[in-house]
């Protein structure tokens, strides 16, 4: 099955208390358990958190019947209405009533999807609730806002690192149950690269794990002298050796480019340049989340930012 072959399906948590969150998050989610009522949810966040993991798990625990609709994939008004109500109308085997839980409703169109969802919210309000995830909680309308308890999954860098510790403990028993054997400073640095993104990190903990083993030499680092080469390449307009960096870095998360990007702009441009520049990393970090092709989206960021920039 391919669920048992993906470890971020294999070892999904059922429980919230199995979940890696923030201890008022893990409060608020154990509170609705204890209550045992499930009232519509939107939870908002970037990629990665246990969106979709808390909502699964709130169902499985409250013992609700429940169905999983891709906004990306499904967002097709007629396909969203047809499976909503099929589902919706008809009575739960458990007793009680359903839950649709809507994933990556910030694909749905504003003009037209979101509103039809305003009105399945209200039309089965007697047998169905919805959990919404999304990204970006500012791309859906603000009717679906006042229908739902809006839950950000955020977190402080204090809290990120208690985080990190609970999720290294995780991966560590993973791998020792799939026979994998580990560093545990590698384990932590692969964490810190790609945190709070936990399915990142197990995505890429099951791809270095082929060999069998995980060690130092599977991570890629951007360190200064990277970047310099990168700055180098745009101030001399040298787009063959841009591009030949992005390629090469291109297992490094796109956003940690941008970051780093932004962090030396002061070593390499003219004060007058910088506010333009950072305009450009800002939008195309915010396109990243969107685009099909991230090594093209970077090789486009930095041509524009080659092509603007006035440097010392």
């Amino acid at each position: 099955m391919q669920d048992q072959f993906l470890w971020v399906e294999k070892y999904r948590p059922k429980t919230i208390d199995q979940c890696i969150l923030p201890k008022a998050l893990k409060d608020t989610f154990q509170t609705i358990v204890k209550n045992g009522e499930l009232p519509n949810l939107m939870f908002s966040g970037t990629a990665g958190l246990g969106k979709t993991t808390v909502a699964r798990a709130l169902c499985e625990q409250l013992g609700i019947d429940y169905i999983i609709i891709n906004g990306s994939e499904e967002g097709n008004i007629d396909t969203l209405r047809t499976k909503i109500r099929q589902f919706a109308s008809t009575v739960s085997l458990q007793g009680g009533y359903k839950c649709v839980i809507l994933d990556e409703a910030d694909y749905l169109n504003p003009q037209s999807t979101q509103p039809a969802l305003r009105g399945f919210i209200e039309e089965f309000a007697d047998n169905c609730r919805f959990i919404l995830t999304c990204n970006f909680k500012n791309r859906i309308i603000e009717p679906l806002h006042s229908r739902c308890g809006v839950i950000d999954f955020k977190f402080d860098k204090k809290q990120l690192a208690g985080l990190c510790g609970q999720f290294l403990t995780r991966l560590k028993d993973i791998l020792t149950t799939e026979s994998v054997t580990f560093e545990e400073a590698t384990l932590a640095e692969l964490i810190m690269k790609h945190a709070p993104d936990w399915r990142r990190v197990l995505n890429e903990a099951q791809r270095y794990s082929v060999g069998g083993t995980i060690d130092a030499g599977i991570l890629v680092t951007l360190n200064d002298k990277s970047i310099k080469d990168l700055m180098d390449a745009l101030k001399a307009k040298n787009f063959k050796s841009m591009r030949e960096w992005v390629v090469n870095n291109i297992d490094t998360e796109p956003h940690a480019i941008f970051r780093k990007v932004y962090d030396v702009l002061s070593e390499h441009l003219q004060p007058q340049s910088i506010p333009q520049v950072i305009l450009i990393l800002a939008d195309y970090q915010y396109k990243n989340a969107f685009v099909a092709d991230h090594e093209l989206n970077v090789v486009a960021c930095m041509t524009e930012v080659m092509a603007t920039a006035e440097w010392k």
